[in-house]
């Protein structure tokens, strides 16, 4: 038997995730950058959140309405602590700062790509869903052998979910451009490095396998 990373959706075994695309790290009045000013949000933020805006976020929607229609589980994974206080956060977390805490606004996905019905939504405390939630079990229990995984930030958590999930056996596709970091030179670095581990298609030819179009 011949073994690839480079197989086809089979829709009755896949799975799509949404990392972090959140109103902590995908909006202006997200607690990441509501202290900034506007001049420092645009210096260091504008090309993330214009490009966030006119590609990736229309990328994504054409995803999700995909794989709703084609009766694929839509999932998602937020920042978000079990505690008001974070207290249950990583080490790196507390390090860097992070804490969205518990029921907040911020740790809402972005009401552009809002989950319906009872499609599931993972809130996780460190970098890696896989290591702060029990997603693994539950995808094991929903069939799901192919993943596919989009969303922010490309060279963070976005890998982190990629590296875990092949560890685990999932067979991964990443969008590479429904995903983004805060440069082009880091996006480009990013998906240079994780290539060896998942499939990389693009939205157009993802909703094509799908049998759907942009």
């Amino acid at each position: 038997m011949t073994l690839s990373r480079d197989i086809p959706l089979e829709p009755e075994q896949s799975a799509i995730l949404f990392v972090d695309v959140q109103n902590f790290a995908a909006h202006r009045d997200g607690a990441e950058f509501r202290d900034l000013s506007d001049e420092d949000f645009n210096n260091t933020y504008g090309w993330f959140f214009r490009e966030m805006k006119s590609r990736v976020i229309p990328n994504m929607q054409a995803l999700q309405s995909a794989f709703r229609k084609a009766g694929i589980e839509v999932l998602y994974t937020t920042i978000e602590s079990l505690t008001l206080d974070g207290r249950d956060r990583s080490l790196d977390y507390k390090i860097t700062g992070f804490n969205v805490p518990k029921g907040s606004w911020d740790g809402k996905v972005i009401d552009q790509i809002a989950p319906q019905g009872d499609e599931i939504v993972f809130p996780k405390s460190s970098s890696s869903v896989f290591v702060s939630t029990h997603i693994d079990y539950v995808l094991r229990n929903l069939g799901t052998r192919q993943l596919v995984i989009c969303g922010i930030i490309t060279d963070q958590c976005v890998e982190s979910a990629i590296r875990d999930a092949c560890d685990l056996g999932y067979l991964v596709t990443q969008v590479t451009d429904a995903c983004l970091t805060y440069t082009p030179e880091r996006h480009a670095n990013s998906l240079s490095a994780i290539k060896g581990y998942c499939r990389q298609v693009t939205t157009q030819e993802l909703l094509q396998e799908l049998g759907t179009s942009a």
